[in-house]
């Protein structure tokens, strides 16, 4: 059996929407989990955290009004307090993320997924 592909997606961004339409021009039949309607919660955080192999703060969207009302570009927070932060708040973690068994790469730019394909 080969390892199953998953998107984490967004259908609303449009590198989301670049990245499943890549995916499908491949004939990849990627699980496609609209993160925003079912969050991930701490545990699965933490294992896709460890299969990007980068730390939570390198997951997070900065840009989001969240990140700013949070306070989370305080330096002082740790690993625990950014990935609980996530978990509350999906709409901080980057997308799309493309997961294909122990590997996954953010897919922004959107090339950054051929990683996992080719």
């Amino acid at each position: 059996m080969t390892d199953p592909w998953t998107l984490l997606h967004n259908p609303r961004c449009t590198k989301s929407r670049a990245a499943l339409e890549l995916l499908q021009s491949r004939g990849i039949e990627a699980d496609v989990v609209r993160y925003l309607d079912t969050p991930l919660d701490a545990d699965a955080l933490r294992t896709l955290l460890r299969r990007l192999d980068i730390a939570p703060r390198g997951l997070l969207r900065t840009g989001e009004d969240a990140y700013r009302e949070l306070g989370l570009a305080d330096a002082a927070l740790d690993d625990d307090a950014i990935v609980e932060a996530m978990v509350r708040h999906p709409e901080l973690i980057e997308r799309p993320v493309l997961v294909h068994g122990e590997r996954a790469v953010i897919g922004r730019p959107t090339e950054r997924l051929l990683a996992l394909l080719d």
